[in-house]
This record gives C-alpha cells, structure tokens and sequence, in this order.
C-alpha cells in the first residue's frame, strides 16, 4: 500500500478507519486484510483519496464497500472529504490476501483459498478437495467438496 507524507497521523487515522471495513461477502474479514487497499493520499486541507483494486471488474460488491470505506473515513474530524477510486491496476490477485484472512476465512467461514494449480486443502481437515461445480456464489468463489470429510467448501479464487 501507498500513502503520501502530508500528515502521518491522518494517514495512520485513515488506514485504522479503512481496516475496519469487512468486505460485505466475507463478514470478518478486512477489505484491507483482502488486498483491497492499494493507496491512501492525503492533502494538507484533509481531502482523502483512497484507492481500492477490485477482486473481479463488475463485482456488485464495489458500491457497497466504497460506500462503506467513505463512512468510515468521514468520521474523521480532520477528514474534510473522501474521495474513492477503483483502480484498474495493479490487479488483484489472491496472493494479496493476508495470513490473518486466510486463518479467518479458513475457521469461521471454511472458505478456502485457491493459489495455484495445486490441490486446495480442506480449511477442516486439511485434506485435498474436489471441485464439484466452478461457480458459487459470487464470481470469485467456487464450491468444492472434500474428498475426506465430504464438507462443502467455498474457495476463493483470482482466475
């Protein structure tokens, strides 16, 4: 993540605010710990910029969590206004995706992490799982099902 050095204590204000931000898919789970989060600017009258990478282009999610992002920032008595962009790059990829996010998604949510063309475990068992359909419920996820336990698994994926 980027910021610019006009205040560090407004930028450290507004990177706390934005952590508590959940992505509304992932309940508990930061859109900042997600690698959403890519730059915060600041500008010495209190004016915010944040930008944000999307996990997919269209994903319905976006106003929401912009929405989300501004309110928390808003409250700020030092945040005169808060602008919020969509970047188009970097893109996103799963590897942003933080230790504490994947531990959250893997026990709260058995939402799993697809990284690379290896096996996913079971975020349960820690068995390999095996892909039943390659859609779910919003275009970054898949359901698996666990060849072990035989839990239903959503597994977040970049591709």
């Amino acid at each position: 993540m980027n910021t610019t050095t006009v205040d560090n204590t407004l930028l450290r204000r507004a990177l706390a605010a934005v952590t508590t931000v959940d992505d509304p898919e992932i309940p508990g789970v930061s859109i900042v710990d997600l690698g959403l989060l890519e730059t915060i600017t600041a500008t010495e009258d209190g004016r915010l910029t944040i930008g944000l990478i999307p996990t997919f282009s269209g994903c319905p999610a976006l106003a929401t969590i912009g929405a989300d992002v501004k309110a928390a920032l808003e409250v700020l008595p030092e945040v005169e206004k808060v602008t919020v962009e969509w970047l188009k790059s970097p893109i996103w990829t799963i590897e942003r995706v933080t230790a504490k996010a994947r531990r959250t998604m893997a026990t709260d949510l058995t939402l799993a992490i697809k990284v690379d063309s290896g096996p996913t475990l079971c975020p349960r068992c820690g068995s390999p799982t095996v892909e039943k359909s390659e859609f779910g419920p919003s275009r970054c996820r898949a359901i698996h099902r666990c060849g072990s336990c035989f839990e239903v698994i959503e597994v977040m994926r970049d591709r």
